[in-house]
């Protein structure tokens, strides 16, 4: 192994360390499900006719990050108080907005999802305490950023 690649190893995993703590599975996951939503995302712009906008994808990514930013905050807010919750609960929480954006995006790809991936994003939803409904939002319902605009636009006519 060459030696430049040892110390960057090395590097790379005391930075991750610091800013991740322990490496949990739970947070490999919640890396897996934003790529998977990311993809899903991309191939349902593609099907709905609206294309690729680089300024979208670089917002997507830039979201993504600040999630990212949050759990490590949170880390660090359980290396103050002395416990383990805030980065769980941090995680948790965006594992299920990730999924939930994924079952959305596979809605408008028209894939079904099987009912036990449903029931476990559930149990997921109820351990991070979130109160949604975990319903799919329809292919032609706007996105929530969408119906504001369109509100605008209606207020300013």
């Amino acid at each position: 192994m060459h030696p430049n690649l040892g110390i960057l190893s090395v590097t790379f995993g005391a930075i991750v360390g610091f800013t991740f703590g322990h490496w949990t599975e739970s947070l490999s996951f919640l890396l897996v499900i934003m790529v998977v939503d990311y993809v899903s995302g991309t191939l349902a712009s593609l099907r709905d006719g609206k294309g690729l906008s680089s300024n979208v994808g670089f917002w997507g990514l830039a979201k993504k990050g600040l999630m990212l930013l949050i759990v490590i905050v949170a880390h660090r807010i359980d290396k103050v108080l002395g416990a383990d919750v805030a980065m769980s609960g941090a995680v948790y929480f965006y594992i299920v907005n990730e999924l939930l954006s994924v079952i959305e995006n596979y809605g408008r790809l028209g894939l079904p999802l099987p009912d036990k991936l449903r029931s476990a994003i559930q149990i997921l939803r109820n351990r991070a305490g979130t109160a949604s409904s975990g319903q799919p939002k329809a292919a032609d319902e706007p996105e929530s950023g969408e119906a504001d605009e369109k509100k605008d636009k209606d207020s300013k006519k």
